[in-house]
């Protein structure tokens, strides 16, 4: 008795792909590979060879690349029609260009817009036109933001609260962040010489004497106390641009209790503005060697 072969067939050496479901993506894709075939059975185009995968993967980055052309000449054409009128905005061949004083909010709105990237070489934002629409969205928030922060508009802001309670109140505060000293749970001190996040910013701690900290320093310079713990004052330092860089971040913002405690494990966001700190002092640094 003849036996049917039920055994299953051997597959074929190729790969497949998706496409999007329109019909000039597809007309595109069976002229590159004209023996590409529909599979009911996989639901995908299967092309076949051993090198289709990687024929494959070249074509749809190509594809990619020329959508990105025609969306930024797009968003070149309607920013040509419709620009933005700002000192702060410059419209280069390539890219759209931000320069302003630095400020988290102008940073904040940036890091929201797609395919935005911060030049360090130039100290500018870079934005491609085919963002920008979001660009356009967000840039009164982005323009307020850096005026607030022009030297001349902040000096002005020193200057009309000079000789008042908000004044001395700031004072206070800038000869008390000068001490490098931050309070710290004394059942629960932060572990030393490694990144913390803080109410001032992410620190090194380097230890403590054992000085008990008064509680009302502490709520009116550093975040609220909490009833009945007692406080420590430890010894802290800012990190070096090495050791920022070198260090993780944490993958979750802090917990309440850790906020209500004083210290944690810093966020990416925390140690972004501390190597851009580190960066800046590194600059002055340098330019006061080359100057001696």
């Amino acid at each position: 008795m003849e036996r049917k072969d039920t055994s299953e067939p051997r597959p074929r050496e190729g790969a497949t792909t998706e496409l999007p479901h329109d019909r000039i993506t597809v007309a595109r894709f069976r002229e590159a590979f004209p023996r590409a075939r529909w599979s009911d059975r996989l639901n995908a185009w299967f092309v076949p060879g051993r090198t289709a995968e990687k024929r494959i993967g070249r074509w749809l980055a190509e594809m990619e690349a020329e959508e990105d052309r025609f969306a930024d000449e797009k968003g070149r054409d309607v920013f040509a029609f419709e620009p933005i009128e700002s000192r702060y905005l410059e419209a280069a061949p390539a890219t759209l260009q931000i320069r302003t004083p630095y400020s988290r909010t102008v940073v904040n709105e940036i890091r929201e817009i797609p395919h935005a990237r911060w030049d360090a070489d130039r100290r500018l934002w870079t934005v491609p036109y085919r963002s920008f629409e979001e660009l356009r969205q967000r840039w009164p928030a982005i323009e307020a933001a850096a005026e607030r922060n022009e030297p001349e508009t902040r000096r002005a802001r020193r200057e009309a609260i000079e000789g008042t309670e908000q004044d001395e109140a700031r004072r206070a505060r800038t000869r008390e962040r000068r001490r490098k000293r931050y309070p710290a749970p004394s059942n629960d001190a932060p572990p030393l010489d490694r990144a913390m996040g803080t109410h001032v910013g992410v620190v090194f701690f380097i230890g403590t004497d054992g000085e008990l900290a008064d509680p009302t320093t502490v709520s009116a310079f550093y975040f609220p106390a909490v009833d009945g713990e007692e406080y420590v004052w430890a010894s802290w330092r800012p990190g070096s641009l090495d050791e920022l860089v070198a260090t993780w971040p944490s993958r979750t913002p802090p917990e309440q209790h850790e906020l209500n405690r004083g210290w944690w494990m810093p966020t990416l966001e925390e140690l972004r503005d501390a190597r851009r700190n580190a960066r800046s002092r590194r600059r002055v640094k340098k330019r006061q060697h080359k100057d001696n």
